[in-house]
Parts: C-alpha cells; structure tokens; sequence
C-alpha cells in the first residue's frame, strides 16, 4: 500500500483527484454537524493535496443508507469552517464533471453523498467507473470503511492509479502494531454480540497479558457464569470455558444496574435482580483495573464501560483518566468510546493514537487487513 506522500508534490500539481474521506459526521435534528472528531483527522490529507496544488473532489458517505439518503450539505459547511470548498451537489453528472473541468490548481470541492446512489452500497463497479472518470488519481482515505465492500472501497481502485492518504497510512501503522503489542499489555473490549467478537477475544487472550471484557459483552459473561442478569441486553451465543477459564481474562466484579423506575445502584453481579438491567461497571471494577493500566507497556481500547447513550459514561471517563496517565503505547478506537472521552475533559494528546474505525479497526486486529486496504495493495 503506497501513501500519496510518497509522490513527489510536482507531480501532484494541476492533477484531479478524487479523494475518499470518512467525514460521516453525526447530524442533529436542526441539521448541524454535532461531532467534528473525524473531520479533523481527515484534514492533514486535504491540506496536503491542496499545498501540493492538485483538484481535489471529496467524496464521503452520510448517513445510514439504504434507509435515508441525506444530503452531504451540512458536512460540506463544516468543512468550510476549516477549509475553502464548495459543495456540488451532484455525484457523476453534468453538473459535476462540469465543475471538476472548470476546477483551477489547489481547488476542493466536495460532492454529494455517495450513497445517494445504490450502487454504492452494492459495489457496483459501473458506479465506480462513473466516479473515477472524475480523475486521475484516486486516494481512499476512509478507514472506518475500509471494511466494506463499497464502489468506492474496492471498485475505484479498478480504473486510477489508487493511493493511501495520511490518515489510512497512520491508521493501518497503529493497528498494525496493536496486533503485536509490548509485554505487559492490556485490552479492552465492549460493545455487544459475542458471537461476532468471539474470535477476536480469543485472538486477544493469545496476544495480550489481560483482556477486560466490558459493555454489554461482560453480561455474556455474567449469564454463563449461571447469575442473574435481570433486564440486560444478552447474546444469541454466550462464552465458553475456553474464554472464562483464561487466566489473562478480566470481567467486571461489580456493575451499576437501573431499574424500571430509572433509579441507577452499584451492586456486586450476584446481586442483579429481576428488574435490574446492567447499564455500567462499578467503582470496584475501575480499581481492580488501576494496576493493570498503570503496568502496562500497550494499551488497546475499543468500546465504552457503559450503555453511552443512555449517559452512562461516569466508568468509562474513569478509564480515560487512568489511561491518560498511563505511560504506555496506547490505541483506542470506537465512535462511542471516542464520544465518551471527548465528553469527559481529558486531555486527548495523553491518550496516544485515536482511531476514526470502529468495526473496521477490530476487523483489522482481527484479519491483518481490510477489502479497501487489500484493493489498495
């Protein structure tokens, strides 16, 4: 996988490339931007090709398509506020290609939300060719998608010479080096589904010196331990001996639990009653990890200590703490776990490299690669 770096910025210069980022940023109900986190680890690519004088057509995905097709517009203004670009709103029409000809060395526009069109989603690679004759040059800079399978993803790269922007190079770096992490290492895992996070919490038990199980994952665990769980979100497959009797497996030993009156108590696992349903981890559970955070040489997190958008964050922002303090390499990833930390005031340059991938980068720690990286290559 070469970086678009690694061309010389002359020969950048007066080139039209289509340049695939992963600024689908959260709208509000007023049609606001609400979180800008991956729009600013996009910039450095952005800036980059402007300096070097090329015309760059931005292209993103918005929104969870096929349900809705909204625009791309209120993203198209947030960028504004950080860069000179101008909104088409059209993909591979007239109107479009009649910018792109009209564009002037060092100019940004940014189209229309790639999956206005189905064909996007299908990987349909006449869609690809329609948005690669925009170009010359195509660099796929949107790692939370890399996972799939998308036009833009895997098909692009069929019909331009394709490159990896700065943000893809960095993230595959950091990711890669997640997968073999300094002794002592520590991991943490939420988020739900164990029988999707299955392999990956068995890949992480070989790989690291203890991994703590967390979220709605830990409940798994709780269920086949034979306690009770009450309300709480549970698995179709629960986790097996070969997981709960690992020597390096954490889980919680103590759990906030809600009853149906919203009233929140700390109790121990044993203690869940039919009413309770587990929302977070307790005060005990952050000290039991305290040690483990502060001895380790690598640290890996994806996914919040708590249901984050019921705002249970309080445990997850005490992780963060310790993490900031802890000497360690660090990588964290998650769009709630990021969420969850820019919420709770911690100093984010404490907290090593902050991926933009959420079930991209724990496929990556999974396989070793992506579609779109493997496209790329």
């Amino acid at each position: 996988m070469k970086c678009i770096d690694e061309i010389p910025a002359a020969e950048l210069k007066g080139k039209r490339i289509l340049l695939r980022t992963g600024i689908d940023l959260p709208i509000d109900d007023k049609g606001n931007v609400s979180d800008v986190f991956r729009l600013e680890r996009s910039l450095p690519t952005i800036q980059f090709l402007s300096k070097c004088g090329a015309r760059v057509i931005i292209a993103s995905k918005a929104g969870h398509a096929p349900k809705e097709k909204i625009s791309i517009a209120p993203i198209a203004e947030a960028l504004k506020k950080y860069i000179s670009v101008s909104f088409v709103p059209d993909l591979t029409g007239t109107a479009a290609h009649d910018v792109v000809a009209t564009m002037k060395d060092g100019e940004m526009i940014m189209i229309e939300n790639l999956q206005r069109d189905p064909r996007e989603i299908a990987g349909d690679d006449s869609y690809a060719k329609e948005l690669a004759s925009l170009a010359e040059i195509y660099v796929n800079d949107a790692f939370p998608s890399a996972h799939r399978k998308s036009a833009t993803m895997t098909g692009v790269p069929k019909f331009l010479p394709s490159y990896a922007g700065l943000l893809m190079r960095d993230e595959v770096r950091e990711i890669n080096a997640a997968r073999s992490p300094s002794s002592p290492s520590f991991a943490i895992l939420g988020g739900a589904k164990f029988e999707t996070k299955a392999p990956l919490i068995k890949l992480l038990l070989e790989k690291y010196n203890h991994v703590f199980i967390t979220g709605a994952l830990a409940n798994d665990v709780f269920k086949a331990r034979g306690l009770p769980t009450g309300r709480s979100l549970i698995s179709k497959e629960l986790p097996g001996a070969d997981i709960l009797s690992n020597p390096r497996f954490l889980a919680p030993i103590d759990v906030t639990v809600e009853r149906s009156d919203k009233q929140a108590r700390v109790k121990k696992p044993e203690e869940v009653e039919t009413d309770d349903k587990i929302v977070d981890i307790g005060p005990d559970t952050v000290a039991m990890l305290a040690p483990h955070i502060a001895s380790a040489k690598f640290i890996l997190w994806n996914g919040p200590t708590g249901i984050f958008e019921e705002g249970y964050i309080r445990y997850t922002q005490n992780i963060a703490e310790l993490v900031a303090k802890s000497e360690a390499k660090k990588v964290i990833g998650g769009g709630d776990t990021i969420a969850a930390i820019e919420q709770s005031g911690v100093d984010q340059s404490k907290l090593g490299f902050l991926s933009t991938g959420g079930g991209a980068m724990l496929e990556y720690l999974l396989k070793g690669t992506l579609p779109a990286i493997e496209a790329l290559n």
